[in-house]
């Protein structure tokens, strides 16, 4: 229970400060300022929970775990449930605030209710967003792999690789759908605007494909590595 209560907590502040970067100072640090903030939370998250519960705080993450034998059925269970629950509690926060200041210049980017929601940006078609998901996810998923893989990765320095990818993938995906990688970053913005649910199972096939993608690529480098090594 710790284990899916540090999840929880860890997707509430990954929503509510990396979203909450977009939705409460979107208009001062636009685009790269919002990835930055996401790539920073996940560092802080990384080198605080990541001894728990191995800072996932992403299903997709957990997702390439379970299926990579690195965590068990009854554990990614808890850990979607709990990431989900923690996303929800987080998007709360957020709309609290837009709701209890309506005259603030909140600065979601492009989504409903200004939440930061993963919409598609004008211009962008649905078929782009899904491959700009597969592909970001499959970049992000496979830092996760090597920088924590127990025979490859390196260590201590593992927090700031993926912090840095995750930077990486925003920067890039934002201008197309606000960039997920994350079905629990989505789900919570979304539950409280429906109208971002129209866009959602981008969110949720995107990221697993590329998660999936991601152990595969992986495994068929690390036959390599080892008879380098």
């Amino acid at each position: 229970m710790k284990k899916y209560l540090a999840e929880g907590i860890g997707t509430m502040f990954l929503v509510l400060l990396a979203c909450g970067s977009a939705v409460l100072a979107g208009p001062s640090i636009g685009g790269y300022g919002i990835g930055v903030c996401f790539g920073l939370v996940l560092i802080c998250l990384c080198y605080c929970i990541g001894n728990i519960s191995g800072c996932h705080v992403n299903p997709a993450v957990s997702f390439a775990m379970w299926i990579s034998g690195k965590l068990n059925s009854k554990d990614f269970a808890g850990y979607v449930v709990s990431q989900l629950i923690g996303a929800v509690i987080g998007a709360g926060f957020l709309y609290w605030f837009v709701d209890m200041s309506p005259e603030f210049n909140f600065g979601g980017v492009t989504g409903a209710n200004n939440l930061a929601t993963n919409v598609l940006q004008p211009g962008a078609t649905s078929g782009m967003a899904l491959l700009t998901e597969i592909l970001l996810t499959f970049f992000f998923v496979f830092i996760i792999l090597g920088a924590t893989d127990e025979n490859h990765g390196f260590g201590k320095f593992a927090g700031l690789a993926i912090g840095i990818a995750l930077g990486l993938v925003n920067i890039v995906g934002i201008p197309v759908d606000n960039c997920s990688v994350n079905p629990a970053r989505s789900f919570g913005p979304a539950v409280f605007s429906p109208d971002a649910f129209g866009d959602f199972w981008i969110m949720v096939v995107g990221p697993l494909v590329g998660a999936a993608i991601a152990v595969v690529a992986w495994r068929a480098v690390v036959p390599y590595l080892t008879k380098k090594a």
